[in-house]
C-alpha cells in the first residue's frame, strides 16, 4: 500500500487505455476517475464517478492521491466543434480539476497537452519550449490556456507537449499512413522530403513516468518525442518493414501530389502530412527521460501488431 497512488482521467481513451495498462507495471496504483458507471478497467485499483467538466465535489475522489495524470478532454480531431466546447473541457475543466486536486492535498498535477499548445499543425525549425507559443486553432488554443491557467495555481504541475503519438489504436493521419502501408501497391510518396517528430506509446508513459518521479518542482510544460524524426517515405518503410514488405515507394513531385489532394478535398492532410514539424525533448531529457523506442522500430512493431490484430479478428 505504499505504492503512489495516481488518479487518472481519460482512462478508456487511445492514451489513457495505454497509460492505464503501464502504470502498474511501474509501481503505481491507479484510480480511474470515470464519467458514467462502469466496471473498473483492467489495471485499475478503485474507480469513482466525476465528471471534469463541473469536478467541484471531487473530494472523495482526490481523497489520499499522491498526484493526478490529466489525458481527459476534446480531442484534436473533433473539429467543427464551438471554440467555446474547448475552452469549457480542456481549458476551464483542466484549471477546476487542478483546484480541487491542491484542496486534496495533491503533490503533482500531470496534464497532457499537446505540441499543438505550441505551434500550428507545421513549423519552421526546431520546436522547443523556450519559443512563444503559437497555437493556430481552438484545440492548441484550449490546451495553452489551461497550462497558463495551471501556472496561476499553487500546486506543482507539469504539461506534456506530446506530438504525434501512434500506437495500437491510433486514427487520423497515421491510421491512413497504416492503411495505405497494408495496401498492395506502390505509393507515390517516395518524394516527400519533410521530417516529423512522432512519438510512441511506449516513450509516452515513460515520460510520464518521469514527471511524476522528478524530485524537484516542475511547473512547467515539456515536449516529449521520439529521438529522430521522419519523413513519411521512411515512416511508410518501417510499416511495410513490419508486415515483411518492401518499401514499394514512387517518387512524385510534391507539387503533384498537393495538386491531386486538393482536387478531391484532402489538401489540409496533405499539409499535414508533406510539411515539417520537428520538436526537441531535451528539456524532458535532462530529468533522466529515457525513450525506449526508435520510430523505425516502433512503427514496424505497429503494423505487425495491427497485421496480427486482423487475422484474428
Amino acid at each position: 500500500m505504499n505504492a503512489p497512488l495516481i488518479a487518472l482521467t481519460g482512462s478508456t481513451g487511445f492514451i489513457g487505455r495505454h497509460i492505464l495498462r503501464e502504470l502498474p507495471k511501474r509501481g503505481y496504483r491507479v484510480r480511474v476517475l470515470l464519467r458514467r458507471p462502469s466496471e473498473v478497467p483492467e489495471g485499475a485499483s478503485s474507480a469513482v464517478i466525476g465528471d471534469i467538466a463541473s469536478p467541484q465535489n471531487m473530494a472523495a475522489a482526490l481523497r489520499d492521491v499522491d498526484m493526478v495524470i490529466h489525458s481527459a478532454g476534446l480531442a484534436h480531431a473533433m473539429s467543427g466543434r464551438p471554440e467555446d466546447d474547448y475552452r469549457a473541457i480542456n481549458t476551464q475543466g483542466t484549471i477546476r480539476l487542478a483546484q480541487a486536486a491542491e484542496r486534496a492535498g495533491v503533490k503533482r498535477f500531470v496534464f497532457l497537452s499537446s505540441i499543438r499548445a505550441q505551434s500550428g499543425p507545421v513549423a519552421d525549425g526546431v520546436l522547443t519550449e523556450d519559443m512563444e507559443p503559437r497555437p493556430t486553432d481552438a484545440y492548441g488554443r484550449s490546451k495553452l490556456e489551461a497550462e497558463q491557467g495551471l501556472a496561476e495555481l499553487g500546486l506543482d504541475w507539469a504539461a506534456l507537449r506530446p506530438v504525434l503519438v501512434y500506437g495500437p489504436g491510433v486514427k487520423g493521419n497515421m491510421a491512413m499512413l497504416l492503411k495505405l502501408a497494408r495496401s498492395p501497391w506502390p505509393l507515390p510518396l517516395g518524394g516527400l522530403k519533410a521530417r516529423r517528430s512522432l512519438l510512441s506509446l511506449d516513450n509516452l508513459t515513460g515520460a510520464l513516468d518521469t514527471l511524476l518521479k522528478a524530485s524537484a518542482p516542475l511547473r512547467r510544460p515539456f515536449i516529449a518525442a521520439d529521438p529522430e524524426p521522419v519523413t513519411v517515405p521512411e515512416i511508410v518503410t518501417a510499416l511495410r518493414k513490419g508486415l515483411g514488405r518492401a518499401p514499394g515507394l514512387v517518387p512524385v513531385p510534391s507539387f503533384a501530389l498537393g495538386a491531386a489532394a486538393a482536387l478531391t478535398g484532402k489538401g489540409d492532410a496533405y499539409e499535414r502530412l508533406s510539411g515539417s514539424l520537428v520538436a526537441s525533448p531535451e528539456a524532458l531529457k535532462s530529468l533522466g527521460w529515457q525513450p525506449v523506442t526508435g520510430t523505425p522500430d516502433g512503427l514496424a512493431r505497429l503494423a505487425r501488431l495491427t497485421a496480427d490484430s486482423a487475422a484474428g479478428a
